[in-house]
């Protein structure tokens, strides 16, 4: 799939639903629960069919990155699914350290 900033995607294996806040040029195979993600903006299962292996939810507000890859999405609505990027797991973005103010 060719990912395009401001795309809406859903699980199609539970809640989960992101929005792109940045794309790769390259097609690649985003997923939640180890099922491909799809155009929408809410989930289509429960979360019952999720391998152990693909567990992890996707917390609500959170951005996932894969920095290699560019990627960079934000989660709308929480689910059970990890979210990987062609198989590598997305990591929660964290926060920059705010300089002191000494």
């Amino acid at each position: 799939m060719i990912l395009k900033v401001g795309q809406t995607l859903a699980s199609a294996i539970d809640t989960t639903a992101v929005i792109v806040v940045r794309a790769p040029k390259d097609e690649v195979a985003l997923t939640c629960g180890g099922v491909g993600m799809v155009v929408g903006k809410s989930g289509l299962g429960d979360g019952s069919g999720i391998e152990d292996a693909h567990r992890g939810g996707a917390l609500l507000g959170k951005r996932y990155v894969d920095e290699n890859a560019a990627v960079e999405v934000l989660c709308t609505k929480a689910g059970d699914g990890a979210l990987a990027l062609d198989g590598r797991i997305l990591e929660v973005k964290s926060a920059k350290p705010l300089p002191s103010s000494d």
